[in-house]
């Protein structure tokens, strides 16, 4: 429930970060100003005794966040995809989120499969083993089929998240609409409009019909990418709070040691799975939206296998084509396309000078071209992408969020397998293929025939329309409200192109 009474969840938020030790360890990670460090320990300080205790075996930000719920383990998951934003042991210390939590008992599990699946647990498994992995949201199970003795995975939600979810995005609202108050420069972020992006997103992963649907989807998509499986649903086994799936052998991709052991070549790995990305966001409109080290596994011959489809994002296909148009003018140095895309798109306001801003992009991508990964610094990278969009009135565009987000997460993890990954030269010919198939006469061509088959479907009511809209023309209402005026279809900060090349290629290079 929203309301001043979230107060006191955020209160407790950094309560517990100052308890844990967390508060001084972000703080040294973010390499914050003396200033910020001082302000933030003074304000904590008094509160302190109010925080959640935690885990006291683990290290403070893994404590701290573990303590506050899954709605921040969430963040958390995110980060531990980026030691070069974070440094490599805070990084590696994050990873114990993605799928290592401490798991709730097997009795609770099967009480909860049993009410899902309205039948006794030996009816629908012959073998039900104890957690075997356990994350934010849920934890799995290995077990066997009653019926065929098949190996497969019984992913069970976590008693109560719903309900501790809905506390903490509740909290996050009050907290963007006292960040929009105060800071009214942060309004072009649309704060309270990411948050409730993320609330969608979320109600979605608590619902494992749904997650089972895109598993489906993202499997018929996705057959004939070489070196790239997932395990299928097993319907009548699946639930709302329940789903099986096939097993999915291999080891996982966040270990490193055991890649090597099996002599698995990391940077062609790292490659592939960049790849991979790009071609399922371009190609098909839809990716998998949560693609850190603990939801990838990497078989004996080098595959991967993707599983956890709670988190999806689907684009259509005018973005797709927008998108590959940035990049591509990208690659080619092509900085005054670039700009033509992103005012044709309308991602920055039709005021703004477009030489100005195809300027401000050489500034973004000459200083990164030909240069080593490791010397290139992500914070300041981010900070400059950030003015830019500040300077030209560019505001975050929700429906994007999760592209960026995914962006970053799969960059972070390719870079984890190979340090000198270069994305350029990994999105080019995907990139490439995508723009020669996709813009141009043949693109054109196809645009046509879409119309014309769309148009065809509505043949018979044309006339009608028609006819209606010149009689409404010429008798028009004496006191007829004007239509509102929408101005171009959002601003990108979040995905318009600027960032979204920024904070994810930006971020590679």
């Amino acid at each position: 429930m929203r309301g001043p009474h979230n107060i006191w969840r955020l209160v407790r938020t950094g309560a517990t970060f100052e308890r844990t030790g967390a508060m001084a360890e972000v703080l040294e990670a973010m390499n914050a100003p003396a200033r910020l460090r001082l302000a933030a320990r003074v304000l904590g300080w008094p509160f302190k005794l109010l925080g959640l205790k935690g885990d006291e075996t683990l290290p403070p930000l893994v404590r701290a966040l573990t303590a506050l719920g899954p709605a921040y383990i969430k963040f958390g998951q995110t980060l531990a995809t980026r030691p070069d934003v974070v440094g490599q042991e805070l990084a590696d210390q994050l990873r114990y989120l993605q799928d290592k939590l401490a798991p709730f008992p097997r009795d609770e599990a099967v009480a909860q499969i049993e009410a899902e699946l309205g039948l006794p647990l030996a009816e629908a498994f012959s073998e039900l083993s104890e957690p075997v992995a356990a994350a934010s949201i849920a934890q799995v199970h290995q077990a066997r089929l009653a019926e065929t003795g098949a190996k497969v995975a019984v992913k069970v939600l976590r008693p109560g998240v719903e309900r501790a979810f809905r506390r903490d995005v509740d909290a996050f609202h009050l907290a963007a609409s006292i960040i929009e108050l105060l800071l009214p420069k942060s309004r072009r972020l649309r704060p309270l409009d990411v948050i409730t992006h993320f609330e969608e997103l979320v109600e979605g992963e608590l619902d494992l019909r749904i997650e089972a649907a895109s598993a489906a989807e993202f499997g018929a998509n996705t057959e004939g990418d070489d070196g790239f499986t997932l395990p299928r649903p097993v319907w009548h086994l699946s639930a709302r709070r329940v789903m099986t799936l096939g097993w999915a052998e291999g080891v996982p991709m966040g270990d490193n040691a055991a890649l090597d052991a099996l002599g698995i070549d990391r940077r062609e790995l790292g490659t592939r799975v960049l790849t991979l990305f790009l071609r399922h966001a371009l190609r098909d409109g839809f990716f998998h939206g949560d693609m850190h080290q603990g939801n990838m596994k990497v078989t004996a011959d080098g595959g991967i296998i993707a599983f956890d489809f709670g988190i999806m994002g689907r684009i259509d296909a005018y973005t797709r084509r927008a998108y590959a148009e940035i990049l591509f003018g990208f690659i080619r140095k092509d900085y005054r396309r670039v700009a033509e895309v992103h005012f044709e798109a309308g991602y920055v306001p039709p005021d703004r000078d477009i030489d100005d801003f195809a300027r401000a992009l050489r500034s973004v991508g000459e200083p990164i071209f030909g240069m080593d990964a490791r010397y290139i610094s992500m914070a300041k990278l981010l900070a400059y992408l950030f003015e830019v969009t500040e300077r030209f009135g560019m505001e975050t565009r929700t429906e994007l969020i999760l592209l960026q987000r995914t962006m970053v997460v799969v960059e972070g993890v390719a870079r984890s397998l190979n340090p000198e990954i270069n994305m350029w030269q990994v999105a080019k010919p995907v990139v490439e293929e995508y723009v020669r198939t996709h813009v141009g006469p043949q693109a054109f061509a196809r645009d046509l025939a879409l119309t014309a088959k769309i148009l065809s479907r509505f043949g018979p009511r044309l006339p009608r329309l028609v006819e209606e809209a010149l009689i409404a023309q010429a008798h028009p209402k004496p006191e007829q409200t004007p239509a509102r005026k929408f101005g171009p279809v959002g601003y990108g900060l979040a995905g318009g192109g600027l960032v979204a090349l920024g904070v994810a290629i930006g971020a590679a290079l």
